[in-house]
């Protein structure tokens, strides 16, 4: 690790630190007459990847560790599946205390919370933030002006998707803990948290792509190469045609558009 990067780590603790210390004396709702512990995130606090779920559960309330229980061994699964490291990401709530009998959280519960995981995407500034479970997922993309489906129901066909607003990336999956409930998922949610894979690295093509030296150039947005070559790269039309070894022309766009405008300007 270069000198800078240990400042940085060190420069990120200390406003972590005191974030967790004005966390744990928190007692502006119902929840801290209930609860064990505060539980604040933890992680790599330089972490590409930052996980939101509800709440502690039983054991992470009892323990003050995230995913230590029933959901944790899930997430333990789904990481050692997919080839994640668990100490390379960065783990929250948007909920810190416990919520009783695993109830659903009241919406004044989640308003008191919100400053502090506003604070904590701050300080970690991560490049992709991976809500987990419906109540997360609603709430960012609520502070980020996403548009969610009306129904419930079809807020699943979210999960898996990555999405780039506000140059931000998100990647909502769903809440490890509903295999416990539904274990026929779990291909689909392993296919779903395999888009984590993806998004871990750019793309391999993109040191010598023409999009790369398009956008150094002025050209083109910074939204191609964030959506795509340090993105969903894997849906990249050019990507794929790339690997097939099919001929695509350098004014190509990721989206399998033709720019003419950038014909014989690379």
């Amino acid at each position: 690790m270069q000198k800078s990067e240990v400042s940085i780590n060190r420069s990120k603790q200390k406003l972590l630190d005191s974030l967790n210390q004005w966390i744990r004396s928190c007692t502006k709702c119902r929840l801290s007459d209930t609860r064990a512990h505060v539980l604040v995130g933890e992680g790599n606090p330089n972490a590409r990847f930052m996980l939101i779920a509800l709440s502690p559960g039983e054991k992470e309330n009892l323990e003050n560790k995230m995913f230590v229980g029933p959901s944790g061994q899930v997430l333990d699964m789904l990481f050692k599946t997919i080839g994640i490291e668990r100490n390379s990401v960065y783990m929250t709530n948007l909920i810190k205390c416990l919520l009783p009998k695993n109830r659903r959280p009241k919406m004044d519960e989640i308003e008191f919370c919100t400053p502090y995981l506003d604070e904590e995407i701050s300080i970690i500034s991560p490049e992709i933030i991976v809500p987990l479970g419906y109540y997360a997922t609603r709430s960012i993309f609520a502070k980020y002006s996403i548009d969610v489906p009306d129904s419930r129901r079809e807020f699943s066909d979210l999960y898996g998707k990555f999405i780039f607003q506000e140059k931000q990336k998100f990647l909502p999956l769903p809440h490890p803990a509903s295999l416990l409930y539904d274990p026929s998922f779990k291909n689909q949610t392993i296919e779903q948290n395999k888009k984590l894979q993806v998004l871990s690295r750019d793309c391999k093509w993109y040191p010598v792509c023409p999009i790369r030296a398009f956008y150094e150039q002025g050209q083109i947005d910074q939204e191609w190469v964030q959506r795509y070559c340090k993105g969903d790269w894997e849906s990249c039309v050019r990507y794929k045609m790339e690997e097939s070894g099919i001929y695509h022309p350098d004014w190509m766009l990721p989206d399998g558009s033709i720019d003419e405008k950038l014909k014989g300007s690379k």
